[in-house]
């Protein structure tokens, strides 16, 4: 128990400095291209904060895991929403952009219909797998339209370079601000900071693993609950940097996008591999629950185009009754 608890808290402190990177480097890729934050938090941190249920998802599969991997991704989504928007409105009230209310959330709100529809005759075959990574590619080619649409904002070099990375005026702020190097070094805060967030939640999700075991806890409520809140933590650190960081767009765009790759990119590549059997409980109780908390999005956020800070209390105390209806019949 000791060694799986140092080992959790050593995944925590990788984890936090990789959304840390993660975040820096975003922002500034945004700033530098004109792309907005909202953009950059539905693809590079939401890609990012997703590699860990893409790996754990592959992994269970191959050794016949089926229900670790869905209840990961069906716990995953519930956490994006309930924990994380939660725990992040809690701490700074977050404003949604227009646009997503009105493009992103109908667009989450679609691909998550769409893994339950497919869901429904208890298996996630490679010719849904096909299906949901066509989904992927046209995301990607409305974000890139997006993109090029909003280009005509991009800022001068001269107004970037002002504002790109805040470090003490030495040799090294110099060097990494400089025109030849800052690009570079923009891309190697991402990819540590997805190296860095992979390796944390690894760490983290293989001992709360272990901890569960010791406890003998029933392995579909470890992939609802541990696993699943493991491999959000991800999305957590890097949504509460960006609302302590005022980018309150991309911890946004962070949750909405991680819960459309999750689904997209995760669920869609690994079935293409590897098909995946849905339990019957999963169909009738653990899809339901992620649809209601997709669905509460809206009405908590249409009226100002935020989530308040009882918003966010309201969805943690959501969360919590969620758990214990899980955890209870498990003691």
């Amino acid at each position: 128990m000791l060694l799986h608890s140092i080992v959790f808290i050593l995944g925590l402190g990788i984890l936090y400095l990789g959304a840390d990177w993660l975040v820096q480097g975003a922002s500034d890729v945004a700033k530098r291209f004109g792309i907005r934050p909202m953009i950059i938090g539905l693809t590079i941190v939401a890609l990012g904060t997703s590699i860990p249920e893409f790996l754990l998802n592959f992994f269970a599969v191959l050794i016949g895991e089926d229900g670790l991997a869905i209840g990961n991704i069906i716990g995953s989504n519930i956490s994006n929403i309930a924990l994380i928007l939660g725990v992040s409105a809690a701490i700074a009230p977050l404003t949604f952009d227009g646009d997503a209310l009105r493009k992103e959330y109908p667009m989450m709100l679609a691909v998550t219909g769409l893994f339950y529809l497919l869901s429904l005759d208890g298996l996630i075959s490679r010719v849904d797998g096909i299906i949901l990574l066509a989904g992927l590619v046209a995301f990607m080619a409305y974000i890139v339209t997006d993109s090029i649409r909003h280009s005509k904002n991009r800022p001068s070099p001269s107004e970037v370079e002002e504002e790109e990375i805040e470090v003490p005026d030495t040799a090294f702020k110099r060097l990494v601000t400089s025109p030849s190097v800052a690009p570079y070094f923009r891309i190697l805060l991402i990819v540590g900071g997805i190296a860095a967030l992979a390796i944390g939640a690894r760490l983290m999700v293989d001992s709360a693993v272990g901890i569960a075991r010791l406890l003998d806890i029933a392995p579909i409520i470890v992939g609802l609950t541990i696993v699943a809140i493991g491999t959000s933590l991800p999305e957590l650190a890097a949504s509460l940097m960006c609302a302590l960081k005022k980018e309150s767009d991309m911890s946004v765009g962070n949750i909405l996008g991680s819960n459309m790759l999750n689904i997209l990119f995760v669920i869609g590549f690994v079935a293409v591999i590897q098909p995946m059997e849905i339990e019957s409980e999963s169909i009738r109780f653990h899809f339901p629950v992620m649809i209601a908390f997709s669905l509460v999005l809206y009405p908590l956020a249409r009226k100002k185009h935020a989530l308040s800070r009882s918003n966010g209390v309201f969805l943690l105390i959501a969360f919590s009754v969620y758990l214990i209806w899980l955890i209870y019949p498990q003691l």
